[in-house]
């Protein structure tokens, strides 16, 4: 009954009730008894500004929440004192900070992002990290950065160096896929389907897609849960696909799976995954396609194929070290390599995962990627592949500092939600976002107006690689590949500072590890590469 009640009139919307009910009742006093004549037209203003709330489409929050939305603007108009304390407290659940959530706010708004009074950092803390610049900064005509993705492939892709990260259709609104696919449209950059499939919000704009494919095989998979290859090439041929991407692991939740419980499998999210309405949606820990890197490297081949040779490559957080290995002389033994890698760092987020997987299993971005760029240069693999990266992008810093480690681009994932109004509620396993980001809800995400939040989801990314043009120029570059750790510099625990250079071996030497000398290099290849098998992902130890 409640729930039924819930449907007709959401509690949400009770304080625009009780303004409606009192307006009714002073109106009754004001013709019956000639009083209340202020009470009226308090309440008139209360429910005309709650109608105006309902039908502006800037502010998600005052679509669902009229009125009393309000305060949340009071309290950041008298900034920064009250905003610090009750909008943007940093605490423990937070995942990003003050600074970080109003950098995204105020380039997706199109507002200026410059500060007075100089830095609000500590600059002599430890940790503190900065950019050499140049006496002799360039001048570049334009901040539309690319990489070729797949130069050898039928259809190579010329992909911006920031994209937005993998985010299915079911953890996100119909609404949020519509605004994300639209900004990409016009910025000319790519959107990550996340492992739930391609759906028709994704094809409405034509944006370009990487099309995620995992465990779950969701848009291309049998009645079982295994893959089928007609199924795949008829979405992967897709004109709108760019690129294909096989999901090993996730950041948030590597090695453990999913599920999606019936009650949230709707008839539109069954449609785009393949799987029946109203059933729980699993997703297994692990692929049934392949069991050994040597398989795995066959797959990847036969995906490029059957895309009609589109970029194909794979996402993983590392995990064992002899895994990632295996898979590396895998590509050695088959001649077989996939045209990309996405590390993702165990600080990405997802919608919903255990405490202990989101705050302790799997490599961070930082030594996720460095072992990557690092395994791929003793090879002599690294210009055959190009690198992306994912974990807590938001700056054109953020992105300086990865392509140092070794990237070739950047995805993020939580930028772009916030570009779209996320609050960090962290309401997203609830069903009741209040800003119609990650719900389900068709009237909570009726609250995000999709050409509003388009335009603020292509801003966030222009204004963003704008700021990265201006760091390229400044560092005296003509483009963000040119980055090299020696431009970053990070101040230690015992206070003295070094370049990332010093600081980590972020350039192994081509072709180190196709050599028997392995006492120059660092522990963990001279004990664990020679005990990685092809064949296998376990550790060989005989």
């Amino acid at each position: 009954m409640l729930n039924y009640l819930n449907s007709l009139f959401p509690v949400r919307y009770t304080v625009m009730g009780l303004c409606v009910f009192a307006l009714l009742l002073s109106g009754f006093s004001v013709v019956a008894f000639g009083v209340g004549f202020l009470p009226l037209l308090l309440f008139s203003a209360l429910v005309a500004l709650g109608v105006v709330d309902l039908r502006q489409s800037k502010r998600s929050i005052l679509r669902n929440y009229p009125i009393i939305g309000h305060i949340r603007f009071m309290l950041e108009y008298v900034r920064p004192e009250i905003r610090q304390y009750f909008i943007e407290s940093d605490n423990e659940s937070a995942p990003f900070s003050r600074s970080q959530r109003s950098l995204v706010y105020q380039r997706a708004k199109g507002e200026p992002d410059k500060r007075p009074f100089g830095t609000q950092l500590d600059v002599h803390a430890e940790g503190y990290e900065w950019m050499n610049h140049s006496l002799s900064p360039t001048r570049l005509a334009s901040h539309d950065f690319r990489i070729t993705v797949g130069p050898d492939c039928a259809q190579p892709y010329a992909m911006s160096v920031f994209n937005i990260s993998a985010m299915s259709f079911g953890a996100l609104s119909a609404n949020a896929i519509l605004a994300l696919n639209a900004g990409a449209k016009r910025g000319g950059f790519a959107h990550d389907t996340g492992e739930g499939s391609i759906s028709k919000h994704h094809r409405v704009h034509g944006g370009d897609l990487i099309w995620e494919v995992a465990s779950g095989y969701f848009g291309c998979r049998n009645d079982d849960g295994t893959f089928n290859a007609e199924k795949f090439a008829a979405n992967a041929t897709d004109p709108q696909v760019k690129l294909v991407e096989l999901k090993l692991s996730q950041g948030a939740k590597p090695g453990h799976g999913g599920m999606l419980p019936g009650a949230k499998v709707t008839a539109e999210i069954a449609h785009a995954r393949g799987v029946p309405e109203g059933v729980d949606c699993i997703s297994p820990a692990a692929h049934s396609a392949f069991s050994t890197p040597v398989e795995m490297m066959h797959f990847i081949a036969r995906l490029r194929e059957l895309s009609g040779g589109k970029p194909t490559g794979f996402k993983l957080c590392i995990g064992h070290p002899w895994e990632w290995f295996a898979v590396v002389k895998a590509m050695l033994s088959t001649g077989i390599t996939p045209d990309f890698i996405v590390v993702d760092g165990a600080e990405g987020g997802t919608g919903a995962a255990p405490k202990e997987f989101t705050d302790h299993v799997g490599a961070p971005l930082q030594e996720g990627l460095l072992l990557v760029h690092n395994t791929l240069r003793g090879v002599n693999l690294r210009h055959r592949i190009k690198i992306g990266a994912a974990g807590k992008v938001v700056s054109a810093f953020d992105i300086v500092r990865l392509m140092a480690l070794g990237a070739d681009w950047c995805n993020s994932a939580r930028g772009f939600m916030f570009a779209l109004g996320c609050l960090q509620a962290q309401h997203c396993h609830t069903g009741h976002c209040p800003t119609g980001v990650t719900t389900q809800d068709p009237l909570r995400q009726q609250s995000l107006v999709v050409p509003d939040k388009a335009e603020r989801v292509y801003n966030f990314h222009q204004e963003t690689l704008h700021a990265l043009k201006e760091l390229v120029q400044a560092a005296g570059l003509a483009h963000p590949h040119e980055i090299t750790p020696h431009h970053i510099v990070r101040r230690g625990s015992d206070h003295k500072v070094k370049s990332l250079a010093q600081l980590i071996l972020t350039q192994l030497p081509n072709g180190a590890l196709l050599r028997d000398d392995f006492h120059t290099l660092p522990l963990i290849f001279q004990q664990v590469w020679p005990l990685a098998q092809a064949d296998s992902f376990a550790l060989h130890t005989a």
